[in-house]
């Protein structure tokens, strides 16, 4: 799936794990997904940015919207940026809002039947 306006993939599955590119929007009234723009989806975050309290917020909020422990997302990068990298490890949940479509099927290996001789 790609972002809105034609501007490319926010994600990427990495077997069972969510690689996610973020742009994070502090100061907000609440929590939330915004729209995807230039490959990132916007996340609006009700904390402020200082101290790291909007990135430890963010990182909260998705470990709730995707149905996994706090410590099951993982920041790549961007501790003092608003564009950031992040792994959603095994989630549970696809919020219809952060634009996301399951990961591919994995497809069973071949049968392998002995040769006749």
């Amino acid at each position: 799936m790609t972002g809105e306006e034609g501007t490319g993939l926010h994600y990427r599955w990495q077997g069972a794990d969510l690689w996610l590119e973020l742009q994070g929007k502090p100061g907000a009234r609440r929590d939330g997904f915004g729209r995807v723009q230039g490959g990132r989806l916007q996340v609006q975050i009700a904390a402020a940015p200082e101290d790291g309290k909007a990135t430890a917020r963010l990182l909260a909020f998705l470990a709730e919207a995707f149905d996994v422990p706090r410590a099951a997302v993982v920041l790549r990068y961007g501790q003092t940026s608003p564009k950031k990298g992040v792994i959603v490890q095994g989630p549970r949940r696809l919020p219809p809002e952060a634009a996301v479509a399951a990961p591919p099927a994995v497809s069973a290996a071949p049968e392998v039947r002995p040769r006749r001789t």
